[in-house]
């Protein structure tokens, strides 16, 4: 494309919403929100595409792959990305290079990508002679990974957290029965989520209590091909008969209280994304350590008045100090009905 015929600053920061919407399509974990969209010499869009989590295309693929399957001329378009193609090989290749490849002549992206191991992408375009251009929309794309972008320079995982209460916020009834306080339908929402992981996570209290298996299965009942490493947190040793030890070697055993020493013996092993699933004391640590990136509640409509609460003390003793939070319409959206329950996607308001 000639650069004297490319659409306006206002055109382009339209087209770029337009890849921002598709990446909050995708769901929160160990990589950022990627939105792409491929359009032609007068800025119709041609293809979208998103990334959809860890192993899974990312978003310039995604769209080159459906301009290749709709045998789309690539001759004077633009693509239209919202973070920086990456430059390097993960679990899948360099996007810089398979852009140069599909024989894509220009780029506009959003938020450089500030990652040592990914950064680098639109350098490597230029030197194949794209025409490369950066920072549109640049606050807003780096603001729907904010705490994606904090875990990668905190050098820890992402962290998710899930909780199944009733409409008082409790997780168990006084006798301490917590089977199941969340429909058929929820759960099954809950194991999508699990899958997603990483790592799941939950305190040797519950391990005792509960004893969960914490595999992550399909609505049939049946494991899910990837699953993720199950994680018990505390001091208590962990029976040699736990469920969730398994028999795949897919077990550990973090022997610390401190959500930071957790954290980065899990980062240590290749856990990227770890979903904390409780109980009340654990949920509490990593909140108060302001270390939970996401939070999806799962609420029922049951009143118990008494019983175990979904948190222990937050150390909040006035309103002034309590942490905000804000409904997260990426991935399935901010709030949705599952059977009888209703499932509310969070993330931490922003610091301003």
């Amino acid at each position: 494309m000639d650069p004297q015929h490319r659409p306006g600053d206002d055109a382009e920061r339209s087209i770029m919403r337009t890849a921002l919407h598709e990446a909050g399509r995708g769901p929160r974990g160990a990589n950022p929100l990627v939105g792409a969209v491929l359009v032609d010499g007068s800025g119709r869009v041609l293809h979208a595409g998103h990334h959809r989590g860890a192993g899974t295309v990312h978003a310039e693929v995604d769209v080159l792959e459906r301009a290749a399957s709709a045998g789309t001329d690539l001759h004077g378009t633009t693509m239209y990305v919202t973070l920086e193609p990456c430059n390097h090989w993960g679990r899948t290749g360099p996007c810089a290079e398979a852009i140069v490849e599909a024989g894509v002549p220009r780029v506009v992206y959003g938020a450089p990508d500030r990652t040592a191991a990914a950064a680098g992408g639109a350098a490597t375009m230029r030197a194949a002679g794209l025409q490369v251009r950066g920072g549109v929309l640049a606050r807003e794309t780096e603001l729907l990974n904010d705490r994606w972008g904090e875990t990668m320079r905190a050098q820890r995982p992402f962290v998710s957290l899930k909780v199944a209460q009733t409409l008082d916020a409790r997780i168990a009834a006084a006798d301490g029965t917590s089977r199941w306080i969340t429909s058929s339908s929820a759960r099954e929402h809950g194991h999508d989520v699990r899958a997603l992981a990483d790592a799941v996570l939950v305190g040797t209290g519950t391990v005792l209590a509960d004893d969960p298996r914490l595999t992550a299965r399909t609505g049939d009942g049946g494991a899910v091909p990837r699953q993720p490493l199950r994680v018990a947190m505390g001091l208590r040793p962990v029976p040699a008969r736990a469920a969730m030890r398994g028999t795949d070697g897919r077990f550990r055993h973090v022997t610390t209280h401190d959500p930071h020493s957790a954290l980065a013996e899990l980062y240590d092993a290749g856990v990227r994304h770890v979903l904390v699933e409780g109980g009340a004391t654990v949920a509490a640590g990593f909140l108060r350590a302001g270390l939970v990136d996401e939070i999806h509640l799962y609420q029922a409509p049951l009143l118990l008045g008494a019983g175990r609460p979904a948190f222990a003390d937050l150390g909040v003793g006035t309103l002034a100090e309590a942490a905000r939070w804000r409904l997260d319409p990426t991935g399935d959206g901010p709030v949705r009905q599952l059977g009888p329950d209703l499932w509310v996607h969070l993330r931490p308001e922003p610091e301003r």
